[in-house]
Order: structure tokens, then sequence, then C-alpha cells
């Protein structure tokens, strides 16, 4: 079966596809006015939770909102959060969700009280730990003064944890009523500087640490390649198929050394151009028996698997067995029900830049306002049509498609200028995968043939790309470059 391509013209000039963050926005307020009209409202829910699995907390009452008819038409990033007034608690996760409801703000209000109780919330103390916390931010322009219910929300102005979420989704709208030279950008601009800046939170799996994407002290994670394919341009061929408990013990030792692997990343389909493309029964009978053996081996209780795959059935029967993220080379363009089966798995994902399909990606490197310009407005378009179906952005991890419909020179200057593109307007906040292990690029220019053989031009690509933010590194040679990665870390991550 060969992956279903969309042509250079669609992927270059398509007008959806040039949209800046502004002109979403603007869209995106035009289409919730017009619905005002079949009586449906616009309004924003602030979420938090600091007992148990908060994220999960998180995801289950926005669940709830939707079998109880309300529609959440994005998210922002979730921020993990030191407690406001009472100290002696937990940390929190607070995230602000954009919904369209029918109902009046008294129903819609009822309705967030009555899903917090069903998720067992129980009041102690004001302010005190929760499980879950529903609070209406604002619902379209009103003004609402009740003993039960103000709109807006009292004190959100001087809150950096909502404020800093609500920024994801509206940061030019003001409050109503309010000053319009005072939007919610410029408040947070000018509210006191946190000792520690908050920074988006992106779970991997529960075991393991979160991404963490605007701290400036955090820890570059390590990502391994196991490629069970026999036609992968560096590893064909080289993990056995039949015996996956074999393959594990190199990446045991990995999860111990200084700086440790956390994600490992299983393929079952080359993407190299113009290999064979598999059957779906056969991906799956390549990866599936490695992810078990992994899952039923509690030396890897800490790390996350991540599954390499275009194939939306490839990604559930993966997530079934024990994966935990859905590495997609083309971030949902080469099968349909890829992110719509995402946003039902609630996982994390990785959404990578390319255009076309690995056969032909390489006739599509034309980029005419620049190759920053170019991957970055894409890569937007690819976050909207995730949101759209439902992927909550704090399941979404970015990469620019290293070596995928970008020449040499692009490539090095993808790296070079990496930190720009991580500052793209709507792509802030977001983390970042950077996968330029053993590329054909780094052969070309040190003059090393053997794929195998480029761990030098490798270490070059590593270091530029945590200077330049990248949270996960993909690579080959785990042990060296974990030495790399640690350097690089102890130079600019403090």
């Amino acid at each position: 079966m060969k992956p279903r391509e969309r042509g250079a013209e669609s992927t270059v000039t398509s007008l959806h596809l040039t949209l800046t963050r502004s002109e979403y926005e603007r869209i995106k307020h035009d289409e919730l006015a017009k619905s005002v009209s079949y009586g449906k409202h616009r309004a924003y829910i602030a979420l938090g939770s600091n007992v148990g699995d908060r994220v999960d907390s998180i995801q289950t009452a926005c669940q709830q909102m939707k079998d109880r008819g309300i529609h959440t038409t994005r998210t922002s990033a979730l921020y993990e959060t030191k407690p406001m007034y009472l100290e002696d608690q937990q940390h929190f996760v607070n995230g602000v969700c954009e919904i369209e409801t029918s109902h009046d703000p008294f129903t819609l209000l009822k309705q967030l009280k009555d899903i917090e109780l069903d998720m067992g919330r129980v009041k102690v103390l004001d302010n005190g730990p929760r499980i879950i916390d529903l609070d209406i931010l604002l619902y379209e322009n009103e003004v609402v003064c009740s003993d039960i219910l103000s709109i807006p929300h009292q004190r959100m102005m001087e809150r950096e944890f909502v404020l800093r979420p609500l920024c994801d989704l509206i940061p030019d709208v003001s409050l109503p009523g309010g000053s319009p030279l005072l939007s919610f950008r410029r408040q947070l601009e000018i509210l006191p500087k946190a000792d520690t800046p908050l920074s988006p939170l992106t779970p991997l799996f529960p075991n393991s640490v979160a991404l963490n994407s605007q701290s400036p002290a955090r820890k570059t994670h390590l990502m391994a390649v196991m490629n069970l394919t026999p036609d992968s341009f560096s590893d064909g061929g080289l993990h056995s198929l039949k015996d996956p408990i074999s393959l594990l013990p190199p990446f045991k030792k990995q999860l111990n050394q200084k700086h440790p692997l956390t994600i490992l990343d299983i393929g079952g389909q080359s993407t190299r151009p113009h290999a064979p493309q598999i059957s779906s029964e056969e991906e799956l009978s390549r990866i599936l028996p490695t992810i078990r053996a992994i899952r039923s081996d509690t030396s890897f209780d800490k790390l996350a698997i991540s599954v390499d795959t275009y194939r939306a059935s490839v990604a559930v029967a993966a997530v079934e067995a024990g994966a935990n993220i859905i590495n997609d080379v083309s971030a949902g363009q080469l099968d349909p029900e890829m992110l719509p089966g995402i946003a039902r798995l609630g996982c994390t994902c990785i959404l990578m830049h390319m255009r076309g399909t690995p056969d032909t990606m390489m006739k599509l490197t034309d980029y005419p306002s620049g190759i920053i310009e170019g991957v970055g407005r894409e890569l937007l378009n690819r976050v909207q049509e995730a949101e759209k179906v439902g992927i909550r952005r704090w399941r979404i991890i970015l990469d620019p498609g290293i070596g995928f419909a970008k020449t040499q020179a692009q490539n090095l200057e993808l790296l070079r200028r990496f930190e720009e593109l991580r500052d793209f307007e709507g792509l802030q906040g977001f983390p970042w995968v950077v996968g330029a292990s053993r590329k054909g690029f780094i052969g070309k220019i040190t003059g090393v043939e053997e794929a195998g053989e480029r761990k030098w031009g490798t270490a070059a690509c590593v270091v530029a790309a945590v200077k330049g933010g990248a949270d996960i590194v993909r690579v080959h040679d785990v042990e060296e470059m974990g030495q790399v990665v640690g350097m690089a870390d102890a130079l600019w991550r403090v």
C-alpha cells in the first residue's frame, strides 16, 4: 500500500497553509461569532488539578464536558505552578480551554460543578487541594455579577497561571468593558516576574519526567532509534524480529548511563526514499512483539515508547500494546484517520514537517519565503488541523523534519536558526524533537559514506540542536550522544 500523496501545489500555495497566527485567530473568532445565531456561545474555562494524576484528571474533565454537550474547540498548554495562596500542598497543573456551548452562564456553571462532584472533588479549605477545578473565565463579552458567579472571573488579571494559558489562545483580547489597550498579553508582561518562569508541561507517560519546554535549566531527552526493518538507511536489518527480548540488553544499559535514555522510538516501516511499502499487518508484526517485551520488563518502567508510523491502525494497536507516543513523519497527511485516531487515544504525538511522500519529498524543496517561514507556517497548519479534531495542545511535540523535503543548505539553516523556528508566531511554547542522526547531508559534508560511522558529524548537529532549544534529540548512538548532550546541557541549560 502506497501512502496517499498531497501534491506540491497544495503544500505550497494552498490558502489554508499560508494563514498567520493572527489570521487564524480572526477566522476562529468569526466562526464562533456566526454560531451564536444558532444558539451557541463561546466561553473560556480554567482547568486545574493538584491531586493524583493531574493531567489525566484534566483530560477526564474535558471528556465529561464533551459528554454533556460542551464542545472544546481549542486548549492551551498545561503549566505546572506553585500553590498561590495556601502553599503547603502539591503543585498544580493549570490550563485553559476554549469551548462552544448552548448553555447560558448559570447553566454552564452548574454543569461544571456537577463534573467536579462526579470526579470526586470535596472542598475542605478555600484554595486547598482539589482533584479538579473548573472556573468560567469569560463568556462571550458578557459581564455577570452575582453571589454565585462573576464573569470575568475575579482576580484573573493578577494570576499568571490563568493569563499565561489564556495567552496561548487569545493573547490580544481584552476584558469585556476594559481598556482595549490592556490585552491579556500586555497584562501578563506587566505582572511581577516570578522567580521561576512558568513552562508548558508535555507529559510523555505517567512514569516518566514530563517535558518543560520553556524551563532554562531543563535537561535534553535522549530518544533512541530502533528500526525493526530490513531496509532503513542506517540500521536496517540489524535488529532481530524473531527474538525481541534479545534486543533489550543494550537499552537497559543506556537507561543507567549518566545522561540516560528516556524514549525509545520503534519503527517497522522505512521512510527512506523509494523504500517498499509494506502492509499494516506486516508493520504490526514487526513492532508489537518488541513493545510487549519492553512492557513486560519492569526495568523499563520509566522508559517512554514512541512508535514511528504514519498509519492510524498501527498507531492504535501500538498504544493498546503499551506504546505512549505516536511519531508521525507526515503529521497526519498520509492517513486521514491518523489525527482523529490520536485524539481518541489521548496520547502524546510528534508532528513532523514533511511534504509529499518519502518518494516525492526531495522534489518539493522550494520555500519561496525561506525555510524558517515555510516550515513554521506549514507546521502551524498541522497544529491547527490537530486541534480541530480534538488533540490537546499539551499532547503535541513538533519536529522540523531534518532531511525530509529539505536540501543540504536548508538542513543546515534549520539547525543554525532553530531558535527562530521555536519562536515562530503560534508555535511558541511547544516542545521540539530534532533528528539529524547519521543523515545523508552529514555524510556529504564530512565525506563519511558509511552511515554508521557518522558519529562526529551527528555530534555537531546534536550540539546545535541543544543550543537552539531542542527538548529531545533522536539518535542512533545513544551512549556517545548521551555524553554530547550532557556537555551541551552543561553549557546552555543553566
